[in-house]
């Protein structure tokens, strides 16, 4: 695959991703549309370099499951809107998504905030001579 093909795929991915946060954001049957068309153009995408038999549709039907577990609510639409959240490289993008359909996610360890134990610089050393402590 050469690079300008990669990258075509890396900004449809993009592109998709955001039309799915749009959605989840307003609720508006125009975006979740939107959604849908980018997913019809990466899975047709896709059939170009698979040429296989079956139609590829990966995104469609990714699409039409996470529109349907953004409007309708329950665990097993959760655990599709986390599976997806799962699968978002961009940090924030990912925290982006989750917050605009209310799930929390975990702190990364470089985010979380350790508390500083109380350090003694001077603890276990010698007092010098002359310095009374």
């Amino acid at each position: 695959m050469d690079q300008d093909l990669v990258e075509l795929h890396a900004r449809m991915l993009r592109a998709w991703q955001l039309a799915i946060l749009r959605f989840a954001i307003t609720l508006d049957h125009t975006d979740r549309l939107g959604a849908l068309a980018i997913a019809s153009e990466m899975d047709r995408l896709g059939q170009k370099e698979h040429k296989e038999e079956f139609a590829f549709g990966f995104f469609r039907r990714t699409s039409a499951e996470l529109c349907a577990s953004v409007l309708q609510r329950d665990e097993t639409a959760d655990e599709i809107l986390m599976q997806h959240i799962a699968r978002i490289d961009d940090a924030r993008m990912k925290r982006a998504f989750a917050a605009a359909v209310a799930i929390e996610q975990p702190q990364s360890p470089a985010v979380r905030r350790r508390s500083k134990p109380e350090i003694d610089l001077w603890k276990g050393l010698r007092p010098r001579g002359g310095v009374h402590g």
